[in-house]
């Protein structure tokens, strides 16, 4: 709705005092909330619990981020939005799609047409996400025979953030660009090449912010290649072979399931998996 207000309208609503009041008594009340301590902290001050990272292939928060498709997102949308409310040191992890899931629009034969609007990360209450050197933080996914790199964004869901990854990036060749064009699209190989982005490049990006996840939360089966990379950073940081990182790290891992129909549960040709897990 902003967006569409003009710089001279904002203006002269700010200049009238009744509404400067009424937006600063609101500014205050949401900063006085922000930093209040939350109910996790009142009632888990000695836990240890550092972080929770949250990985979702789609997350249902406002319709001014159209990332999202249905069922999955709006319960990953709710949760986050609980845990920003509890207070809860969550952070979540999802992809940024060009274009996002479809609108629907009926035609004059009474026929659903899809259409797909591109989401502008100008237009969105997105930022980039950067690096103490104020460089844009890109990472590296390596696929067969190539390389995709990924641009890191953040949004603020109250006292939780948010992070999305996003393959757009000048660096990649056109195709590459597209892994994240659009949710719910392009056949299986998109869809591993997603989930490998998502999983992969998801835990990459919350060991490249320093965050050092205690849980990791799978929101159904699609960022489940975040634990095959979580594993691997332990197997680097204590020398153990996978065996033993697997098993240590099972404990932190929670993997709930919301779809039970075979529509919503992946499944990949095992030789697709194997092109691209054996490098």
């Amino acid at each position: 709705m902003l967006q569409t207000v003009s710089r001279e309208r904002l203006a002269a609503a700010l200049a009238d005092p009744a509404c400067r009041r009424q937006v600063d008594a609101l500014t205050a009340s949401s900063k006085a909330n922000a930093e209040s301590p939350a109910l996790f902290y009142k009632t888990h001050l000695a836990y240890s619990l550092r972080c929770v990272a949250y990985f979702s292939m789609e997350l249902m928060l406002s319709e001014a981020l159209p990332i999202y498709s249905g069922g999955p997102g709006n319960v990953t949308g709710d949760q986050l939005k609980a845990a920003c409310d509890l207070g809860v040191p969550v952070a979540g992890v999802g992809l940024l799609y060009q274009r996002g899931y479809f609108r629907q629009e009926i035609d004059h034969n009474e026929a659903q047409q899809a259409l797909y609007p591109y989401n502008d990360p100008g237009q969105l209450p997105i930022t980039p996400l950067r690096l103490p050197s104020r460089e844009w933080l890109k990472l590296e996914v390596a696929l067969p025979g190539y390389s995709v790199w990924i641009r890191a964004w953040q949004a603020q869901v109250g006292r939780v953030k948010l992070y999305l990854l996003d393959s757009n990036e000048a660096a990649n060749t056109p195709a590459h660009r597209a892994v994240t064009s659009e949710l719910c699209g392009g056949g299986p190989e998109v869809g591993l090449k997603q989930e490998l982005t998502l999983g992969i490049g998801g835990w990459r990006l919350l060991t490249a912010t320093g965050l050092s996840p205690d849980v990791c939360h799978l929101n159904e089966g699609h960022s489940a290649f975040a634990l095959l990379e979580r594993a691997r950073t332990y197997m680097q940081a204590t020398s153990q072979p996978f065996d033993v990182a697997l098993a240590t790290i099972r404990a932190g891992n929670l993997f709930p399931t919301h779809t039970i129909v075979s529509a919503g549960t992946d499944r990949f040709d095992p030789a697709l998996i194997e092109q691209y897990l054996t490098r």
